[in-house]
């Protein structure tokens, strides 16, 4: 019951009951950024922060430049690697070519493939020459 009597009175998530003296905060720096549209504000971090050049408008949400900084170096990226690349890596155009044509024909002798699509075909064929 005691422990009540100490909560009567406040509510949650209100003031804290804890006193400051005797703490000290990190060091700050304020970063103005500009908007491209417009607006400028500023953000507090701390000293030892890495300080990003670019941050989103509170306002509007259009991408912010840091004032008075220096915009970083673009860093090298190696291109992505495609399915296609890899592939060239291996063979040449007129070796796919010729697989190509070799596998085209196989499938159109039904001898590669799912069987509902060649009995479709077989049956279009006889119908064609039953029609003719």
């Amino acid at each position: 019951m005691s422990e009540r009597a100490t909560l009567r009175g406040s509510r949650l998530g209100g003031t804290s009951f804890e006193d400051e003296s005797g703490i000290e905060f990190a060091p700050r720096q304020r970063v103005i950024y500009d908007c491209a549209n417009g607006h400028d504000f500023e953000i507090p971090m701390a000293v030892e922060a890495e300080v990003p050049f670019t941050w989103e408008c509170p306002r509007c949400g259009a991408p912010s430049r840091q004032r008075d900084g220096s915009e970083p170096e673009a860093k090298f990226e190696k291109p992505a690697r495609t399915h296609w690349d890899m592939l060239l890596e291996r063979r040449s155009i007129p070796e796919l070519e010729d697989i190509l044509s070799e596998r085209l024909e196989l499938l159109r002798t039904g001898a590669i493939g799912p069987p509902h699509l060649h009995r479709a075909a077989s049956s279009r064929a006889s119908k064609s020459k039953k029609s003719a």
